[in-house]
């Protein structure tokens, strides 16, 4: 890679290569790979996995390029990202184990639930339901606020770092959260969801 072109903007990248520079596209995978790939990480807490996860994010990347559906609004980073979070979310939903996941990663300790003292095949259907039960509502969320809880919840990054990869403040990313825990707790009344 050379200088000029490492300078170059991610807006200026994806000019060339919808231009028809091949190794443009790569020089902007590479500027972005490191982050990407720890958040993925964060969310998946399996470098194996996370690996996989990474490739299917840049393969779908492409494609939504070269496909012309995206939209430059100068936050290129931020969108990977989306699709990264969008990954994962596909991930724990086809995978059949999420009974692996703790309450704390599901999410549902911030909703003021007991937590299970034992782990009886009942109560592992129980925590299964619950955890698909909350992935539902966690979907239903607008954009900002789902990408906030998921990566505070099952990606354990703090509220400084949330800011970091989102691009906003501090405030912001706390006022995205205060939101988001308003509307799960108005649509688990809403749907008279019992989570204990």
């Amino acid at each position: 890679m050379n200088k000029s072109r490492s300078a170059l903007s991610d807006n200026q990248l994806l000019s060339a290569y919808l231009s028809g520079d091949q190794n443009a596209i790569s020089i902007l995978i590479d500027r972005h790979s490191k982050r990407v790939l720890d958040y993925i990480r964060m969310m998946v807490k399996d470098n194996e996995l996370a690996d996989d996860i990474y490739q299917e994010t840049f393969i779908k990347v492409v494609k939504f390029i070269d496909d012309g559906r995206y939209t430059d609004n100068g936050k290129f980073l931020s969108w990977v990202l989306r699709i990264a979070h969008n990954q994962v979310i596909d991930h724990f939903r086809q995978t059949k184990q999420q009974n692996n996941l703790n309450e704390s990663d599901a999410g549902y300790d911030i909703l003021n639930t007991r937590k299970f003292a034992e782990n009886t095949i009942e109560d592992r259907l129980v925590t299964e339901q619950i955890e698909n039960d909350l992935h539902k509502l966690i979907a239903k969320l607008p954009e900002e606020q789902k990408e906030v809880v998921m990566m505070r919840y099952f990606g354990d990054l703090s509220f400084k770092e949330i800011a970091e990869q989102t691009n906003v403040s501090i405030n912001t990313a706390l006022g995205r959260m205060r939101y988001a825990l308003i509307n799960l707790r108005k649509m688990i009344r809403e749907n008279e969801l019992v989570l204990v």
